[in-house]
């Protein structure tokens, strides 16, 4: 009878329901066009020879270091032992001030980042497209990440940097970096819709299809930068993900101040800097001039000619430094990863 009861039991529960299904098409990656194809090889050939002159320079480094101590100890060899202790005890007391020197940059460093944590503007690296990405073209997302990091840390006014999305094998590359455990910013391994759920009203994702141009920086909003690798095989990617999220859009008023040269496309780091440097300056137009090297610029907006002013000594010093950089083949430019630039369009 038990037996009968407990079939019945069986009998009268509820099958379980089937799993959710994802009615919702697959992103399908377009073929590459021979333009693209092209340029993919010329990244590969670049990779390679950047290999080349690393480990050139890392040999050079090695016999350069090999020549000084040598020659100190012939110098060492040379004089008597009154002069050999005075030697070398200026050499421990420069060693001495350096170090102090770094010590008390790092603490400054570290208070500016500290003041920034608190009260300093929110800005996100959105690293939510590593599954659209090849492994080079995240490991060279890393990089720029890298830089943003460094360049954030320089800054007199640093903002709250905060990376977004980081799981798999971007968690994965990013953890290679020397010292990334350390960094002193936000790390989440959740998208920013998520993370940042209570402050949605805030969130601004930076993309060139935004008709909303970006006058000033609100300190209540949490701007977004998109980190993507040759944005061109998913146009409006990032302004479409704001759309389905339901954010604010905005786009830098880079057209307001230049007119850009065949690329429209500035690095990750690129555009953290220029957010960086106008938390510094309150001034777009020396931002632009400052981070954009002018191989990238055909020259200033007529539209708006009017109404700037012109340039200070220092600001053409630095555009002659960026020059420079440009001959040099800065290694920040060479970098091939890129992210929509919020111009504005028909710049």
């Amino acid at each position: 009878m038990a037996a009968a009861t407990g079939n019945d039991d069986n009998q009268l529960k509820p099958e379980s329901e089937p799993a959710p299904v994802n009615l919702s098409p697959p992103l399908e990656e377009k073929p590459l066009s021979k333009n693209a194809q092209k340029k993919q090889l010329r990244q590969q050939r670049y990779e390679v020879k950047k290999a080349e002159k690393k480990a050139q320079e890392k040999e050079q480094k090695r016999k350069e270091a090999e020549r000084k101590h040598k020659e100190w100890e012939e110098t060492l060899a040379n004089v008597t032992e009154e002069e050999r202790q005075k030697l070398i005890e200026s050499r421990r007391s420069l060693r001495k001030e350096r170090m102090e020197k770094r010590s008390e940059e790092k603490e400054k460093k570290m208070e500016r980042l500290n003041r920034a944590k608190e009260i300093g503007q929110k800005i996100v690296v959105d690293v939510d497209f590593a599954h659209l990405m090849s492994e080079s073209e995240i490991s060279s997302l890393v990089q720029q990440i890298m830089y943003c990091y460094a360049v954030n840390g320089r800054s007199t006014s640093p903002c709250h940097l905060w990376l977004t999305g980081v799981q798999g094998k971007m968690s994965t590359e990013l953890e290679k970096l020397p010292g990334f455990e350390k960094w002193f910013i936000e790390k989440e391994t959740r998208c920013y819709i998520e993370a940042m759920a209570d402050q949605k009203d805030n969130l601004v994702y930076l993309t060139a299809d935004s008709e909303t141009v970006l006058d000033d920086l609100d300190p209540k909003h949490i701007y977004i930068i998109g980190g993507l690798v040759d944005r061109n095989r998913f146009k409006g990617i990032t302004m479409t993900k704001a759309q389905e999220q339901g954010i604010k859009t905005a786009k830098l008023p880079i057209g307001e101040y230049m007119k850009m040269s065949s690329s429209q496309v500035l690095t990750v780091n690129q555009v953290l800097e220029i957010l960086v440097k106008f938390l510094e300056t309150k001034d777009w137009k020396t931002s632009f001039f400052t981070v954009i090297p002018q191989r990238k610029r055909t020259g200033l907006d007529p539209v708006d000619c009017s109404k700037l002013e012109p340039l200070s000594e220092e600001h053409r010093e630095k555009e002659g430094d960026a020059d420079k950089s440009a001959e040099k083949h800065d290694l920040l430019e060479r970098k091939k990863v890129c992210i929509e630039v919020p111009l504005e369009s028909g710049s």
